[in-house]
C-alpha cells in the first residue's frame, strides 16, 4: 500500500503548547570553568533560547546552585527576558532531586521537557536522565550549554542522546516554535529575537531590512 504525505507536522517536533523549559546553573562560577564553547557564543545562544521561551510564552523554570553562597546570579540575559520569574537556589547538583524543581514541573503539566545549562555531564546529564527513567521525553539544547572541555560536553551529549534525549540547537528551537512565517502574531517577536541573538542569520535579517525596508519579509 503506498504512503501518502499530507501537509502536516512531524509528532516528533516541538510546538509552543507542549513543553517546559529548565534552564540551570546558567552562573558566573560555572561559566569561568566552561571550555566547549566560548562564554559570549553560550550567552548569546541562553539569550535566543530566553528570548523564544518569553515570546512563545514557554512555561519556563529557572534553577541555580549556590547563588549567593558560591556561584553567583543567573546570566543576566535570562533575568532579562523573566523579570519577576521565581529562580529557585538548590544544593543538589541533579535538579531533579530538588522538590521545588520537579514541583514547578508538574504545575506546568507537559510531558515534554527542554534543558540547557551548566555543566553539560552533571547539571544536565543528571535531570535529562532522570526525567527519562519517570516517562518524560526530553529535549537538550546542547549549544546553550556547555563543560569543561569538548571531552565532558560530546561524553555527555551521546549519554544523554543513548538513553533517548533529543539534541537541538538554539536556532532551531526558536524557527521549530515558529515553524511558519505565515504565523503573524510571533513573526515579529522571532525575527526579533534572530536579528539580535541569531548570529549570521540575525545579520543576515538586518541586511534584508536596511535593503529592501518593509518588503523584507520571510514568507
Amino acid at each position: 500500500m503506498p504512503i501518502t504525505a499530507t501537509p502536516s507536522a512531524g509528532k516528533g517536533l516541538l510546538t509552543p503548547t507542549d513543553h517546559t523549559l529548565i534552564l540551570v546553573d546558567h552562573q558566573p562560577q560555572m561559566a569561568f570553568a566552561t571550555a566547549s564553547i566560548p562564554i559570549s557564543t553560550l550567552r548569546t545562544n541562553t539569550a535566543l533560547v530566553s528570548a523564544a521561551a518569553r515570546d512563545f510564552e514557554i512555561p519556563t523554570i529557572l534553577t541555580t546552585v549556590a547563588e549567593k553562597s558560591f556561584s553567583g546570579p543567573i546570566f543576566h540575559e535570562i533575568r532579562t527576558a523573566f523579570p519577576d520569574a521565581e529562580v529557585y537556589d538548590r544544593t543538589t547538583m541533579n535538579a531533579w532531586e530538588d522538590a521545588q524543581v520537579t514541583d514547578a514541573v508538574n504545575l506546568a503539566g507537559k510531558s515534554r521537557i527542554v534543558l540547557a545549562g551548566l555543566w553539560t555531564s552533571v547539571c544536565i546529564t543528571g535531570p535529562v536522565l532522570s526525567a527519562l527513567d519517570q516517562g518524560f521525553e526530553v529535549f537538550v539544547i546542547t549549544d546553550a550549554s556547555g563543560d569543561i572541555s569538548d571531552e565532558a560536553h560530546e561524553r555527555a551529549v551521546q549519554r544523554m542522546i543513548q538513553a533517548g534525549a533529543r539534541p537541538m540547537t538554539s536556532l532551531q528551537y526558536l524557527l521549530e516554535l515558529q515553524r511558519d512565517w505565515a504565523r503573524t502574531e510571533t513573526y515579529d517577536t522571532t525575527t526579533a529575537a534572530a536579528a539580535d541573538f541569531g548570529g549570521a542569520y540575525g545579520i543576515g535579517l538586518h541586511y534584508a531590512l536596511a535593503m529592501l525596508g518593509e518588503d523584507a519579509r520571510e514568507g
